[in-house]
């Protein structure tokens, strides 16, 4: 053989042995790869040193950024995305609704509280409704409207922590109520289904439903008298909503509707802030508003789950034991809540009581390990799910934990006119009960069902929510035993599947198809009639979450796919 031949020889062996160790490690790789992927979430998280915000529209998101890069904190974050979220899911909150947020300082290490629900009228009264022949508490129209507490809150917010002015954070969803947006997929789903109902007021049909129909997936939805309504705002700050221009409006369409809402419900208001209430679970620490909010509920709930081996050998994850202890600890805690909660104004309640590990003993002994209680609790109640949830976490590991909301889809249904807003309809979770510390009265507060949400462990802080009427209370312990019982990061917490209970009575319970069949008969077994929902249903609700690692200074932020939103990040900063 020549020289050349023998080169050649060798030349094409080491390419064959060079192009077997190339397949060889690509097959490694994507063996690595697989394994890699191999996981129960759809999405990743969104991880970065900067800021991130996490809400269910990514314009709102994005909005929110925008404050970020420009300099403002997480409470000028969270106001923008909020504002924002107004504007491109109206059925869901906006400023005719009310506001309640947890803030982190990060400096100070330090929480803060902000109620920011509104009272009823000062005529609005039992005894008022009962001179109409209304036996039971209104659900729409003028008689549930209560004094919307979110531009109040607004302002309380901006004042304290805020850097930016709020004409500033308040400018991207002025430009986009009046420029308009294309509708994304579950807004369209939500607004396809209030058709009739907007109908039932002139000045709602003229706001949303241009052409007389709700808009299409894809359509342009222009609001230029709420982008008139945010310019009040952004020029003369909460006074233009509850003394100014928007007020008068307001009061003209109660008078229209012969409503009770005077010049002097409005002018009076005032959110508060108010100190959170806590509890352990595991090695976290868990926090929520005190009442007339429903997080109480959360916080025994999970105290009353301590009390079983979740996370351990036949406790895991979607299996039948823990499923059964979770929805068995919602019954007894929302049982609890329905009874002793209120306006904590003017009235004692046993909150302290109610979250204590002494009291969750003594009720997670009602549980039995194989029968499902159809008694644990009171009759039903209704309830709406239309709710917007954000969380916001800025390079500087401030947080914010904010939920705002309508209660049911459009609220009262009633649009002042020129305003571009549905007036919420809150005042429907009153009671006619004289008896109950939820009883319906003048400048009173109704028990709520919105909950923003805090956790910490270490160095560790979450900023959380799951939405969704009397879903709230058990998705938040169900995210927190995702993240301390079953060690899944937030993104698989909020992607994995939950069940959810929304009546007070009975063994019905909402469950997402993606737990197992087998399981599923487990849990039928012992008693629970399940009413089966697809993979990600909105019944039990669509979450935000953020984290902070303070040891690494590193942020992270998850969407539910059950919304329409996303977790983004502000772009890397010098």
């Amino acid at each position: 053989m020549s020289l050349g031949k023998e080169i050649l020889v060798s030349t094409e062996s080491i390419q064959r042995q060079a192009l077997l160790l190339c397949v060889l490690a690509g097959m490694t790789m994507t063996a690595m790869g697989a394994r890699a992927q191999d996981r129960s979430q759809g999405r990743s998280m969104v991880i970065s040193r900067g800021g991130i915000v996490a809400a269910e529209s990514p314009l709102a998101a994005q909005a929110g950024v925008r404050i970020l890069e420009r300099g403002g904190n997480a409470v000028d974050a969270a106001i923008a995305t909020n504002a924002m979220m107004g504007v491109v899911e109206p059925m869901m909150n906006g400023i005719g609704g009310d506001l309640f947020v947890i803030v982190y300082d990060a400096k100070a290490n330090k929480l803060y509280g902000l109620n920011a629900s509104g009272w009823a009228p000062k005529g609005l009264t039992i005894e008022y409704l009962q001179k109409q022949g209304i036996r039971s508490m209104p659900q729409q129209g003028v008689n549930a409207i209560t004094v919307p507490g979110a531009v109040d809150g607004w302002q309380k917010l901006a004042d304290k922590f805020g850097r930016k002015k709020l004409a500033e954070d308040l400018a991207a969803a002025i430009r986009t109520a009046q420029d308009g947006f294309p509708v994304p997929e579950w807004t369209a789903g939500y607004w396809a289904a209030e058709v009739d109902y907007l109908r039932r007021d002139e000045a709602a049909a003229q706001t949303y439903l241009p052409g007389d129909r709700a808009p299409k997936v894809g359509d342009v939805f222009r609001n230029p008298d709420l982008a008139w309504s945010l310019q009040q705002i952004a020029q003369h700050g909460r006074d233009a909503f509850y003394k100014g221009e928007i007020a008068a409006k307001i009061l003209e369409s109660m008078k229209r509707h012969g409503g009770p809402m005077s010049g002097e419900d409005l002018a009076d208001y005032s959110s508060e802030f108010v100190e959170p209430i806590s509890t352990t679970y595991r090695d976290w620490i868990v926090y929520e508003l005190p009442p007339n909010v429903q997080g109480m509920a959360a916080l025994e709930m999970l105290n009353i789950m301590e009390m079983f081996p979740l996370g351990q050998k036949d406790w895991g994850f979607g299996s039948a034991n823990a499923l059964h202890a979770m929805i068995e600890a919602k019954k007894l805690a929302y049982a609890d809540l329905v009874k002793y909660i209120g306006d904590p104004r003017k009235q004692k309640l046993p909150v302290a009581t109610l979250i204590s590990k002494e009291w969750a003993a003594q009720r997670a002994k009602r549980i039995d390990s194989n029968r499902a209680n159809c008694e644990a609790g009171a009759g039903e109640m209704s309830g709406g799910n239309d709710t917007t949830y954000l969380s916001v976490v800025d390079r500087n590991g401030n947080m914010v934990s904010m939920i705002q909301s309508n209660y049911e889809s459009f609220g009262s249904g009633i649009v002042a006119t020129g305003t571009g807003f549905a007036l919420h309809d809150r005042g429907g979770l009153f009671s006619l009960d004289p008896s109950s510390p939820n009883a319906l009265a003048g400048r009173k507060r109704p028990l709520h069902t919105i909950i923003p949400a805090f956790a910490q462990k270490g160095d560790t802080r979450v900023a959380f929510g799951i939405m969704g009427g009397w879903n709230q209370s058990q998705a938040h312990a169900q995210f927190i035993a995702d993240l301390a019982d079953f060690k899944m990061n937030i993104q698989a917490a909020l992607e994995a599947p939950r069940f959810s209970k929304q009546t007070f009575g009975g063994c019905d319970v909402m469950m997402e198809n993606r737990f197992s069949q087998k399981v599923r008969e487990e849990v039928a077994g012992k008693g629970h009639k399940i009413d089966l929902k697809g993979a990600f249903t909105s019944a039990v609700g669509g979450g935000q979450a953020v984290l902070r690692d303070f040891g690494a200074g590193v942020n992270y932020g998850a969407s539910d796919p059950r919304k329409d939103g996303q977790a983004a990040a502000e772009l890397p900063f010098e």
